[in-house]
This record gives structure tokens, sequence and C-alpha cells, in this order.
């Protein structure tokens, strides 16, 4: 059985407020929480239409992918080892990991299992028949590395409002996927327990903004929380992106989430009963 995270209640804040305050050390570019059912928007506000890159938010796109051709079998297998000489920029990754762990730490040597297992054409194809933002999975120019990171500052990008959509069509099972892959999918993405009998089910995403000498900008990173909030009948797809201002830690994306978070039933206000 699926382990749900518990938040702590929260003492209850105005919307313009909740709005209006960002990830210490960040500026919200865009808040978007949309009735899962009509597309109505609950809240839109910022850049909501602006594309970066989705950073780790890729991940459920590519467990997707991962569970549709086979290669992912359940939350719990396959399970990889760690190998020398895999991207280990955090310590939990140097662990075995499974599609469950893969998402919750976002493991990214896993992702790359992933997309070598589909290889560049297939990769491409579940890319462009998802119509995931600019389905450019082609990476750095020049570079072939779209296998690699095509999803991290690189080559794909999208936009709050195309992710939004995104987890509308995944929570229908509206993409071109089979039904099971879209129900692993669901059950595999890390689900919070909120205040009030709500459960988000959501991914987050860091990523730095290339400069021109190919460093990352560390002191500008984006972050990125989006996904789906539950009660009863009643679903609510939202995404939020912030971008630092300065160099901060934790990564901005589990700081996103954070705010955001104690925040999601009240921004619903009305709508949600």
């Amino acid at each position: 059985m699926k382990t749900l995270r518990r938040l702590a209640p929260t003492v209850p804040l105005c919307i313009a407020a909740l709005l209006a305050a960002p990830v210490a050390h960040a500026r919200t570019l865009c808040t978007v929480i949309a009735d899962a059912d009509t597309g109505e928007f609950v809240v839109k506000q910022g850049r909501c239409d602006e594309r970066v890159t989705p950073a780790s938010t890729f991940k459920i796109a590519l467990a997707l992918m991962g569970f549709d051709s086979g290669f992912l079998k359940n939350e719990h297998a396959p399970v990889l080892p760690f190998r020398e000489g895999y991207p280990a920029w955090n310590e939990s990754w140097k662990q075995p990991t499974d599609p469950q762990r893969w998402l919750k730490y976002s493991v990214f040597w896993f992702s790359q299992r992933v997309t070598y297992a589909l290889g560049k054409e297939r990769f491409a194809r579940y890319a462009e028949e998802f119509a995931y933002g600019n389905a450019d999975v082609s990476g750095d120019p020049g570079k072939g590395n779209g296998l690699e990171r095509s999803w991290v500052s690189s080559s794909l990008k999208i936009s709050p409002l195309e992710q939004i959509g995104f987890v509308r069509k995944l929570i229908h099972d509206q993409l071109p996927v089979s039904r099971g892959a879209s129900e692993m999918t669901r059950r595999t993405i890390e689900a919070i327990e909120l205040p009030d009998g709500w459960t988000a089910h959501g991914k987050t995403g860091t990523a730095y903004p290339k400069m021109p000498d190919g460093s990352s900008d560390e002191a500008h990173g984006y972050g990125w929380y989006v996904g789906w909030i539950t009660k009863g009948k009643k679903s609510f797809v939202f995404a939020r992106l912030d971008q630092d201002e300065k160099k901060a830690s934790p990564p901005t994306g589990l700081r996103v989430r954070d705010s955001l978070l104690p925040t999601l039933p009240a921004l619903l206000g009305p709508t949600a009963k």
C-alpha cells in the first residue's frame, strides 16, 4: 500500500496574501490552479504561458513512457543499482532505486536509464504524441545529449498552462498510452495528505539557467511544483513556478512545494465545496 505523507494544519490566511507570498529569496513567476474536469481557472496569476525547462517535473512524462513501454513494471520494479560514474549530486541517489523512490527523491540517473531503454526515436515520438511543451528532446545544440538531459536547462521547454493541461490528460486517461501506464504513474507519484481531507499528488523540479559560457546560473534557479489535489469527487490541477533571486537552499523546487502545499486548500476557496 502506498504511504502518504501528512502535512500539519496551518492557520488560514487571506487569498491575496497567499498568492503574494513567494518562496524566500525567490519570486513567483506563475501560480495556476484549474478544475480538473472543466478546465476552468480558479487561480491564474503571473506569466503562465511562458515556457521554461521542465526539470524534474518531466519525470511524470518519463514514468508514463517507462510504464507504457514495459521497462517499468510497477511502483517497486525494477530495482536498479547505483553504479560508479552515475550522476550523484545528492547522497540519496547512491542507493538501489525503484520507480517510487525515483520520483520521491528525483533520482537523475534513473531517468537516464528510462530514456536509454526507450532510445532516441521512441523517446522523441512519445514527447510529440504527448504534445509536451515544445516536445524538443534533441538536447544541447551539437552535443547529441537528448537522452541524457534534454529536460534539464536544455532543448525541452514547457509553460505552466501546458503543465496543467498535461496533468489533466493524465488523470483522465487521455494520453496516448495504455490505461495501465496511466494508472501506475498516478499511483507512483508522491501523495501528501493536507488538512481538511485533501490529498496532493505532485512532482517538484529544479534547474538552473545556462550562462553564455555554458555554466549554470545557480543564483537564478527555477523551481516547479506540478500536480493535482483531490477530495472526494473534486479534483484540481495546479502548477507553481518560481525563480530564485539569489542562491539559496534547499533546491528551489522543494521550497516551492513546501510553501505552496499549506495554501492549496485555501486558494481553492468556495469552488472546492
